[in-house]
């Protein structure tokens, strides 16, 4: 945290602006190059040091810190985990029980006993994945069902969350790791078998109108599972599935590959095999 003496010092309006909105605990732990990336759109704008320090904040919180329940008790999660993981008949309750905590793993829970079998029954068999964009999603790996040998890379914009998913992947005894990556200017391109970009370009575009086409041209992944919410976090339709639908036509559009669409109660998802 930075006392406001540390803050007047700084030496640009962009580090001004980050430090401002990163001494605010809600944003503290989200991704410096992220917030930077925010903020330095938003004083090209022409806005003053405290309308875009409020500008960064709420798109911040529109595309990332909303999508979280208040405070997350990572350390009391992993206790709660370590404590209980050698019990296999509670393991699957207490992943569910955190999992809620975050928005759109919440919103999944009601399907998740058919999410992933129906999108794993269309996939050949998975040694490596990149989940970008993650959340809390590694939380669901017991549902998936990947190689024996499988690899996982998660990455998110928050500090604290990777830390806790690097203590999960250890305690699940899971070949995986999480980075914590601007994916809009720090997209990982190593080739995987599978990427899951589950609700995430809806949010990516919020901050940059095109950032879904980029995102995709970056990942390198023979298949991809690509959805968007078909409700919104209030459960109202509003016509979204229809709208992502088309969304996801264009930014595929051209593209030499086999996609299966899958509709789920709140998710729309395109299960693509690429050419």
């Amino acid at each position: 945290m930075f006392s406001p003496f540390a803050l007047y010092l700084m030496t640009t309006p962009l580090q001004s602006v980050v430090a401002a909105v990163q001494n605010s605990r809600k944003y503290q732990a989200i991704d410096p190059a992220l917030v930077a990336a925010v903020a330095g759109a938003e004083l090209s704008k022409g806005r003053s040091l405290k309308e875009a320090v409020k500008a960064t904040k709420n798109q911040l919180h529109q595309s990332a810190a909303v999508y979280q329940s208040g405070r997350m008790a990572y350390d009391r999660w992993l206790d709660q985990l370590r404590s209980t993981w050698p019990d296999a008949s509670v393991r699957r309750p207490l992943l569910r029980q955190l999992m809620a905590a975050h928005s759109s793993t919440n919103e999944r829970l009601a399907i998740l006993d058919d999410f992933y079998p129906r999108i794993f029954a269309l996939l050949p068999p998975i040694h490596t994945v990149l989940d970008i964009a993650c959340g809390l999603n590694p939380l669901a790996l017991p549902w998936m069902s990947l190689a024996p040998d499988s690899t996982y890379l998660a990455v998110d914009v928050f500090a604290d969350q990777v830390l806790f998913l690097n203590d999960f992947f250890q305690l699940a005894q899971v070949a995986g790791r999480a980075e914590s990556r601007n994916v809009l200017t720090d997209c990982p391109t190593a080739p995987v078998d599978l990427a899951l970009i589950l609700k995430t370009i809806p949010c990516l575009e919020q901050m940059e109108k095109d950032a879904g086409r980029r995102l995709l041209e970056q990942v390198q992944a023979r298949h991809l599972v690509i959805s968007f919410p078909s409700r919104s976090l209030g459960g109202r339709e509003k016509g979204m599935a229809n709208t992502y639908s088309a969304r996801f036509a264009e930014l595929t559009a051209g593209w030499d590959a086999k996609v299966t669409r899958l509709d789920f109660s709140n998710e729309l998802v395109f299960v693509v095999e690429r050419g």
